[in-house]
């Protein structure tokens, strides 16, 4: 395909019949987070100038879906599950568990190629962490991130969310 080799041409740029044979051969996989969790992660990381958790969403929600950073853009939007047909969707929290199944699938011997995660043994952590941050929001901040992140919510299982509550 003559813009195949193009470093900005976007996947949603292809005819679904390019993308179809460029796509055909690969095993594609696609990893999530609970889209508060990745809220949290953004603003504990520094990348919100923020000096509250409170301000650095409406900073997020200030900015919306197209002006937004990708550390915080809905994954819908970035990832685009209804454009690309996903192999294995791997969630955060089963990394371990969900990649070992990738590598046996692959015929490759999981357990001596697999990091250390721990991201099973923060799960509490973040549950903590979530309640704590969440209570600093407003009932309109809540109602808006529910709603900002309504596709990602509907798309993927994440049933403990804050957000989906």
């Amino acid at each position: 395909y003559h813009r195949l080799h193009a470093k900005e041409t976007r996947l949603s740029e292809f005819s679904q019949t390019e993308r179809k044979a460029m796509l055909g051969s690969y095993t594609k996989v696609l990893f999530v987070r609970d889209p508060f969790h990745r809220l949290i992660a953004t603003f504990l990381q520094g990348m919100g100038i923020s000096p509250s958790f409170s301000s650095f969403v409406q900073e997020v929600l200030d900015s919306g879906m197209h002006n937004g950073s990708a550390a915080w853009k809905p994954l819908v939007s970035l990832c685009r599950p209804c454009l690309m047909q996903y192999d294995y969707v791997v969630m955060f929290g089963f990394l371990r568990q969900e990649l070992g199944h990738l590598l046996r699938r692959a015929g490759l011997p999981a357990g001596s190629l697999l990091p250390e995660f721990t991201d099973s043994q923060v799960q509490w952590t973040y549950r903590w962490l979530s309640e704590q941050m969440f209570s600093e929001l407003s009932a309109q901040q809540k109602q808006r991130l529910s709603h900002f992140y309504r596709w990602d919510l509907a798309a993927f299982p994440f049933s403990s969310s804050f957000l989906s509550d």
